[in-house]
């Protein structure tokens, strides 16, 4: 049996320190959508050494979305979405920001517009 491509998302692709995170905050945002607003900086910029490969972080804040559910459904869309274009992305730091607080809906519709947007915001991220 020939052994499955594992879909990770290793250490190397995301954002670890506050440094990092807050590098990335402070330089430009490159869009804003209805639930999240994408930053991002080179990855030069950052305290970390430069690395070839496009990395993210996540900020979910509790007061945007109070249910941990919502929260961590929202982190692993997010995740998935950056996983899936991240070898079309320019070799930078990306932090998503939930941006507003999230309406009262079901998790799957919820999930379903999450992901819309982050493949909005990525793509645009990917022509920059």
């Amino acid at each position: 049996m020939e052994p499955r491509p594992t879909a990770r998302f290793p250490a190397a692709a995301r954002l670890l320190r506050p440094s990092e995170y807050a590098a990335c905050l402070k330089n430009r945002r490159v869009s804003r959508g209805a639930l999240f607003v994408l930053h991002s900086a080179p990855a030069a910029t950052s305290d970390a050494p430069a690395c070839s490969r496009a990395r993210l972080g996540l900020i979910v804040a509790k007061r945007l979305a109070p249910l941990s559910v919502s929260r961590n459904a929202l982190k692993r869309v997010a995740r998935e979405a950056f996983r899936q274009i991240q070898g079309q992305l320019p070799p930078a730091d990306y932090v998503v920001r939930l941006g507003n607080r999230i309406p009262e809906t079901s998790l799957t519709e919820l999930k379903r517009q999450a992901r819309a947007e982050l493949d909005r915001h990525f793509r645009r991220a990917a022509q920059c």
